[in-house]
């Protein structure tokens, strides 16, 4: 595929879209690739970084494992995303910490309609179709109720997490950061960053590449051979982790960071008048519904953007 420097640019646009969704508990990265248009190729790109294209590396044919891992396309996306999780988590971690409420009805409003994006992309609905989408609402929801596991520091567990964090930041509607926050390893993982814990990272990013690439060819292979049962399923999983994304919570169980500051650990959903009356705050109603319409609608917007730059 021939692409100019514009389009190298957008990607990496993507990358910083998919690197703010990563870093927040409840909305995955996934979902961002799938709604811009990039998320088969991403699949694609990945598992061809395989024993055939390795051998091309090792054996010095450089420009020749480049292509065949289309790696202009993965160095712009994975640029993005790292300049986001560099320059925008603090921006995003402010917002919600003073603002959550709207920042969590933008996107409860952008995953519902990234859910509608998706199913609409299902040339032919049948019955596999629908107990597929029905399971991915069934798992994804499980998830969203576990209660958090407190955290494992040993080795083989850091790898564990890397590699099943990276296959959920994958999937639509599934957060890896928030599978870190089940796993218990949310906390101990951002802090070993911080600090620059080299051997904690370096295991962590093993278990994440290792999983990424092997889950990719899964992923890959569904596809290919499963294409409406397994868009269905990722739907699935977006409506399922509606749950997380909900923007009025009461906090139930709390934890004290390093910084001494006590967070959030366990939330259950409530209604907005109910949130309110816990609070004591009747402000951002208004705003959070606007929000929340706003994030749906820019889902449609960006739609119409991208079928009118194809043509």
């Amino acid at each position: 595929m021939n692409r100019t420097t514009k389009d190298y640019t957008l990607i990496t646009l993507k990358g910083i879209a998919m690197g703010a969704a990563d870093v927040i508990p409840g909305v995955s990265g996934g979902t961002i690739a799938f709604i811009s248009g990039i998320y088969e190729e991403l699949i694609n790109s990945i598992k061809s970084v395989n024993i055939h294209s390795l051998k091309l590396l090792f054996s010095g044919k450089f420009a020749e494992f480049w292509k065949a891992v289309n790696g202009n396309f993965l160095i712009s996306l994975f640029a993005g995303i790292a300049i986001s999780i560099i320059s925008l988590a603090k921006g995003l971690k402010y917002l919600l910490d003073h603002h959550p409420i709207l920042v969590w009805s933008f996107f409860f409003g952008l995953v519902v309609a990234s859910a509608i994006y998706v199913a609409k992309t299902i040339t032919k609905w049948n019955l596999a179709s629908i107990l597929a989408g029905l399971a991915g609402i069934i798992i994804a929801y499980s998830i969203t109720i576990i209660s958090p596991a407190e955290a494992n520091t040993t080795y083989w567990f850091i790898f564990i997490s890397g590699a099943i964090a990276i296959c959920a930041m994958i999937l639509p509607g599934i957060s890896g950061s928030f599978i870190l926050v089940l796993l218990g390893m949310y906390k101990f993982i951002l802090e070993s960053v911080s600090d620059f814990k080299i051997t904690v990272i370096l295991t962590f990013l093993l278990g994440a590449v290792i999983g990424i690439v092997s889950f990719s060819n899964v992923l890959s292979w569904l596809l290919r051979k499963y294409h409406n049962m397994t868009i269905a399923m990722l739907s699935g999983f977006m409506i399922g982790s509606l749950n997380k994304v909900w923007p009025w919570k009461k906090v139930v169980e709390t934890f004290t960071d390093r910084h001494g500051e006590i967070k959030p650990l366990v939330e259950t959903n409530v209604f907005p008048g109910t949130y309110e009356q816990i609070t004591g705050s009747h402000a951002f109603l208004l705003w959070a519904i606007v929000l929340a319409i706003f994030g749906f609608a820019l889902i449609f917007i960006i739609e119409n953007i991208a079928n009118k730059l194809k043509k």
